[in-house]
């Protein structure tokens, strides 16, 4: 019985994998531009991390986390998300100490049991920006720029940020209040899953996708019309850092976000040509996390973006023609006795940075020039036997099958100098 990988799993073949250094680049480049640090974190922890953080009533903790118990009776969880494992070590080593801002950034696999669909797996990859340490609208506000930063320079099209504000825990007691009063009369018509809710958070009715769910909370009022002066004002500042620089916006009063520890400001980037599951990114501010956490009260901000969807996107929008794994230079040996001498020159060629393909063995020249054409290699250098008595090699471009006889020691500056003409 062939063994094929778990449901909701895939592998990331080398074709597959150039798209990925790429994007991965892409991420650790505009980061580096406004000054976030790269940390990685373990891909399990413990159980009551992400209970405590993310919210015991969110769908993560209550269907979609893998849990096991390992052999110390300790009961762990594969990380379902970046930002309380990043909270965690940022307590756990006392980065508060150095005191001011400190701003994280974080790139790898994340595990949720949820049914597949396109871009969306049981295993799947996010990268994400975490700020901590300021409360001010600003920091909001650079968290939301570097997010559509990144986005344009892969040079995404089609994209909308859509931002709210959900309050601080007082002004959004009294939002919770208003909308228990308007939907307790209506609970026995609510979805099972806000039927529990409601009582526990019921603000998380309003990310409800359930039909009757929607058309029950679509009267609701919504949630800035319950903010503090202070949450007012924040949200205002906001918006006015994100005009300031060109960020164009919606503001989008059902937006609560799936996650409990997020407090004021939330935000999502949606891809308009996606359909349904359209968002490239979500995150938003969560001021009292790191205090949940075991941490000294710190204030932060930060967001997560999906790979795989970004990547889907991304194909959609024609962003990866041309990229090619191909050889630059194929050696061709045609005699056993040259075979070690093309793995030497072979050598040359890759501590030059060039990239250089063989076929280890030898073959007659028409089934290695078939293996340099199937791989797409630019240019050929072939050993034969008369050639290197002479001191010589031949090199021939593919394209048009035009050759050369260059001396072997001076053919790595002769490909280097075609190679820069080519370009």
């Amino acid at each position: 019985m062939k063994i094929t990988a778990p449901r909701g799993t895939f592998d990331i073949l080398p074709g597959d994998a150039l798209r990925w250094h790429w994007l991965e680049a892409a991420v650790r480049r505009v980061f580096g531009y406004y000054g976030y640090q790269e940390i990685r974190t373990p891909v399990f922890e413990h159980t009551e991390l992400f209970q405590r953080g993310i919210g015991e009533t969110t769908d993560i903790v209550e269907k979609e986390m893998y849990t096991f118990t390992d052999k110390g009776e300790r009961s762990l969880t594969l990380r379902p998300e970046g930002t309380a494992p990043v909270v965690r070590s940022y307590v756990e080593h006392k980065l508060y100490s150095k005191g001011g801002i400190t701003k994280l950034f974080y790139m790898g696999p994340m595990f949720r049991q949820e049914r597949p669909q396109a871009g969306r797996f049981r295993q799947f990859h996010q990268f994400g920006v975490e700020l901590f340490g300021t409360e001010s609208p600003l920091a909001d506000a650079e968290v939301i720029t570097v997010a559509v930063e990144l986005y344009k320079e892969l040079g995404l099209t089609g994209l909308e940020v859509l931002l709210n504000s959900i309050g601080c825990p007082a002004c959004r007691g009294e939002y919770q209040k208003a909308l228990l009063s308007r939907l307790t009369p209506l609970k026995e018509e609510l979805c099972a899953s806000c039927q529990q809710r409601l009582h526990k958070n019921p603000m998380r009715l309003l990310d409800c996708k359930n039909p009757r769910c929607r058309e029950l909370t679509e009267d609701v009022p919504p949630v800035t019309d319950y903010l503090c002066s202070s949450c007012r004002g924040h949200l205002e500042q906001t918006l006015s850092s994100l005009d300031g620089v060109g960020i164009g916006y919606r503001l989008e009063p059902r937006l609560v976000r799936g996650f409990d520890y997020y407090t004021r400001t939330v935000f999502e980037v949606i891809n308009t040509g996606l359909g349904a599951q359209n968002a490239v990114c979500g995150g938003g501010r969560y001021d009292h996390l790191v205090e949940e956490c075991g941490g000294p009260p710190t204030p932060g901000v930060g967001f997560a973006s999906g790979m795989e969807r970004l990547l889907l996107t991304l194909e959609q929008q024609g962003k990866f023609a041309g990229f090619s794994s191909a050889p630059q230079v194929f050696l061709i040996a045609l005699d056993e006795k040259l075979a070690a001498d093309g793995f030497a020159l072979a050598t040359g060629f890759r501590r030059e940075g060039i990239a250089t393909g063989s076929c280890l063995e030898v073959k007659s020249l028409k089934a290695q020039l078939r293996a340099a054409d199937k791989l797409q290699a630019e240019f050929v250098v072939i050993l034969g036997e008369d050639e290197w008595k002479d001191g010589q090699v031949s090199v021939r471009r593919m394209a048009d099958g035009k050759q050369w006889r260059v001396d072997r020691e001076e053919v790595r500056q002769f490909i280097k100098d075609l190679l820069g003409r080519e370009l």
